[in-house]
């Protein structure tokens, strides 16, 4: 994100829904939970706003951090015009609890560099 970078009012992103899978065998061996988050961006806002990546940083209970930070989302980079929005869904496979924190960032129609932030979310591995 740059320095200069604005949040916008009007652009929005939140958590639509968190699904927990216990993949068994196909997940990595110590990472036996796989957290799907669906997310939402809206662009309530009054400028048109092109999305070109996004940083995120997980921290895990056992102390270790993992930082997610590139181009595109989900291989995109969707323009949002006014009262327009952007849905995806991706995943974190973990062996224990974890919080995520992120925000996505790109530039609006001025070349005004903008980033949205997403509210932080738990994924909790559910008592068996």
């Amino acid at each position: 994100m740059a320095h200069n970078s604005l949040e916008i009012p009007g652009l929005t992103a939140h958590l639509d829904r968190l699904v927990h899978h216990h993949g068994g065998t196909c997940l990595p061996e110590g990472k036996p939970h796989a957290f799907v988050y669906f997310i939402t961006i809206k662009n309530e806002s009054d400028r048109v706003v092109t999305l070109l990546g996004r940083k995120w940083m997980i921290l895990h209970e056992d102390g270790s951090r993992l930082v997610i930070e590139g181009d595109k989302i989900v291989g995109e980079t969707p323009r949002l015009a006014p009262g327009e929005h952007f849905s995806y869904n991706s995943y974190h496979v973990t062996g224990c609890r974890a919080r995520a924190d992120g925000s996505f960032h790109g530039v609006d129609e001025f070349g005004s560099h903008v980033h949205v932030k997403l509210a932080p979310f738990d994924m909790v591995i559910p008592e068996e």
